[in-house]
């Protein structure tokens, strides 16, 4: 049987996450740069016009990393907590280089819809979403969360693999579920309850499975995962049980499928040469048959994990959509996976 022709070039492509704002080539996002993965110029040549920038502080350790563990698999606790002061700091110097890119005319700072819909039909400048991965520079009383928003935020991840003052985030293990302990503080269901009200998505990337569900049952909007992989695939903390994907689409959600080769790979191996495009195909392809095809889309963690060697970085987009076509996804479903799905959360949480 004959396979779908690839989706034309000019197929917009929305990425859920990257780490380029706090990577150590962040100051040349611009101009462009021969490390990391993303930049403006591969962002456009590969025609990704929308993206969500996420703002992320170090534990300063590397406990959180995972280890090889005897007989198998991998574990690792969670990073030390990071003092808000630290993380208001660093967090708002992060924030000031793209709201100086915006004010460059190299981006724009998505603050609505209408945003994301201008960057579809431009692609010199990029919609950029502002993202809070852990919410460590938000004091747990919420005063600075109104400034945030003003200053764009509009998505934001109540924890990293990390505990905080708003919840448990999951440490990464490897095999292992999402069930590793408590989950929203209630400064954290405050949290997300307030973000709502602001019209700032809420991620549920690095929350552990108690904290998903207390989400869930506040039921403020649809379930968001921005950059995630299956865990019937691959069983690492980080991923999402069947459940869980069930619950996404029935509140509308979508998962944005990681490009991490351990989140991928179902012996977790960080293998980037011998980790193949289908792989991601396979994640998005479960997702699609689970739960609809309306509910999964990318979710790329560019510049904070090691992806294929096959996509090599931004520009290997083109590749993957290809890859997709190839396995039997039509242009239209293509479409939605690479721009439509994101376009359609991202407007029920900020109208």
């Amino acid at each position: 049987m004959p396979t779908e022709p690839a989706p034309p070039a000019t197929t917009p492509i929305f990425d859920g996450h990257n780490d380029a704002l706090t990577a150590p080539h962040h100051g040349h996002l611009a101009t462009g740069s021969p490390s990391g993965h993303l930049d403006l110029p591969r962002m456009r040549s590969a025609g990704v016009r929308g993206g969500i920038f996420a703002v992320f502080v170090e534990s300063r350790d590397d406990a959180a990393r995972p280890h090889p563990q005897p007989g198998g698999g991998y574990s690792g606790p969670p990073g030390r907590r990071v003092q808000h002061a630290r993380a208001a700091a660093e967090s708002l110097a992060a924030a000031g280089r793209l709201l100086r890119l915006e004010r460059e005319g190299h981006v724009r700072v998505a603050r609505s819809i209408a945003d994301i819909d201008a960057a579809a039909e431009s692609p010199s400048r990029p919609a950029v979403v502002l993202h809070l991965e852990g919410a460590e520079a938000i004091d747990p009383a919420l005063e600075d969360l109104d400034t945030w928003h003003a200053a764009g935020l509009r998505s934001l991840g109540p924890v990293w693999s990390r505990p905080n003052a708003f919840g448990h985030g999951v440490p990464f293990a490897f095999p292992a579920t999402p069930d590793t302990g408590p989950g929203l503080t209630p400064a954290g269901k405050r949290l997300v309850q307030r973000s709502a009200d602001l019209g700032i998505a809420v991620d549920l990337s690095h929350l552990n499975e108690a904290g998903f569900w207390d989400v869930a049952r506040l039921d403020i909007g649809p379930l968001t995962v921005s950059h995630a992989g299956v865990h019937a695939i691959s069983a690492c903390s980080r991923n999402l049980t069947d459940a869980q994907l069930d619950a996404i689409g029935a509140s509308g959600g979508l998962v944005g499928v990681v490009f991490a080769c351990y989140f991928l790979r179902p012996d977790f191996a960080d293998d980037p040469e011998h980790t193949p495009l289908s792989l991601i195909v396979q994640h998005i392809r479960h997702i699609a048959d689970r739960i609809g095809i309306e509910h999964v889309a990318f979710g790329s963690d560019f510049d904070g994990t090691t992806v294929p060697t096959a996509l090599g970085d931004v520009a290997g987009y083109p590749k993957l959509l290809d890859a997709l076509a190839a396995d039997g996804f039509s242009p239209e479903e293509i479409r939605a996976i690479a721009w439509n799905n994101w376009r359609r959360v991202l407007n029920a949480w900020w109208r």
